[in-house]
């Protein structure tokens, strides 16, 4: 019957709380997402999509999307130093060929999320205010004056987790001791460029990124420079141009001409934490950054907050009101060992993307090596990790 089925709010209608709702639905699990936002939308510019997660949107009926709004990352992908000179190639597909890499403009992915949910899913303009629950049921208040009421409440709100606290005594993020420029800035303002390579320059301290989105008509750039102000955290904070291009002033032409063209940049704090000690209490659980924020410099951010969404729908379906808890702390115990690699893997790679090496042999011989990395990454399919979880 219709009221028996499984009613899951979510709260936090970024890419992961709406890839979440995405696999929910497809195993027709009753679900709302609440965003405290007016309207859906995404702060920042690009994000990789990698094919850990690709198989996933292409299961979720968002393969096309991803093809025609995302920019495919190919062969030519390089780690350089920063003269330009190639250290590594950068893996641009799973082991089999069968999926690749590209980058995505954050709106066009949050916008094909949202856009094949059914209508009435999202809910915007509810900023949660207050969670309790019971033996039978979890229930929300929002500062709109809103309540819901359901059996399994999923915390999709970010490294800033309203609903974290009812989870683990909070915790502050760990300041990495860097800040991202970031920006967008058309192909044809830089005659010439490659528009389908991911490339990376690393250097002392502080290393330089750009790749393709939308179809590659955009270049996505992210500047990583050393600050010593932890207080400096924000998605939106408006950098100064002129300090970039003073930052990486001497480097490869290729990244001196792109930075003569820029005209607005904007910059954020890198903060990820330590692995929590546990994701769920009862009913509730984390997912994405409220469970496990990272660093970007794996770029798996929204990859794993996609595999989380899958797995999650997966040990859900199925589930009885009763056991619903029951299936949240096997979901923690299935996602909880590769997460926390991913994010030491994270800091690992900023570590070498920023050269601290005292011989930098040793750092490009781990790059040479990262191969088995991004296989480890990119070839894991969530869904059938989990049957096999679940069936253990």
């Amino acid at each position: 019957m219709q009221n028996d089925r499984l009613r899951v709010a979510i709260v936090g209608g970024g890419i992961g709380g709406l890839a979440a709702a995405n696999a929910l639905v497809r195993r027709d699990i009753d679900v709302t997402v609440y965003e405290q936002a007016p309207a859906l939308g995404e702060v920042g510019a690009g994000v990789l999509i990698t094919p850990n997660s690709v198989r996933q949107l292409a299961r979720m009926g968002l393969g096309d999307a991803v093809e025609e709004l995302g920019g495919r990352i190919g062969d030519g992908s390089r780690y350089c130093r920063p003269d330009g000179t190639k250290v590594g190639a950068i893996r641009t597909a799973d082991s089999e060929g069968a999926h690749g890499v590209y980058g995505m403009h954050r709106a066009d992915l949050l916008g094909a999320l949202a856009d094949s949910l059914p209508a009435g899913v999202v809910r915007t303009g509810h900023r949660c205010a207050g969670f309790d629950q019971d033996e039978k049921s979890a229930r929300l208040r929002f500062d709109n004056g809103a309540t819901a009421e359901a059996d399994v409440v999923v915390a999709a709100d970010g490294i800033h987790s309203v609903l974290q606290r009812y989870v683990v005594e909070p915790a502050s993020p760990v300041y990495s001791g860097h800040v991202a420029y970031r920006g967008l800035i058309a192909s044809e303002a830089v005659p010439g460029w490659p528009t389908d390579v991911h490339l990376v320059w690393m250097g002392r301290q502080q290393h330089f990124m750009v790749y393709p989105v939308r179809g590659g008509s955009l270049l996505n750039y992210v500047g990583f420079l050393p600050s010593g102000n932890a207080a400096e955290e924000t998605w939106s904070g408006k950098g100064d141009p002129d300090a970039l291009r003073t930052a990486f002033a001497g480097w490869d032409p290729l990244i001196e001409n792109l930075l003569a063209k820029v005209e607005t940049t904007y910059w954020w704090g890198l903060f990820d934490r330590e692995p929590l000690p546990t994701w769920t209490a009862g009913r509730l659980t984390l997912l994405g950054d409220a469970a496990h924020p990272m660093l970007p410099h794996l770029g798996q951010g929204a990859n794993q907050s996609i595999e989380d969404g899958v797995a999650l729908a997966v040990l859900l379906a199925g589930s009885t009101r009763e056991d619903a808890p029951r299936a949240l702390r096997s979901y923690e115990e299935f996602r909880r060992p590769r997460t926390a690699k991913v994010q030491e893997g994270a800091r690992a790679n900023g570590r070498r993307y920023d050269s601290q090496y005292t011989d930098l042999r040793q750092r490009d011989a781990e790059i040479a090596a990262s191969g088995e990395l991004r296989a480890w990454l990119y070839d894991h399919d969530v869904e059938l990790r989990a049957r096999e979880f679940a069936g253990a």
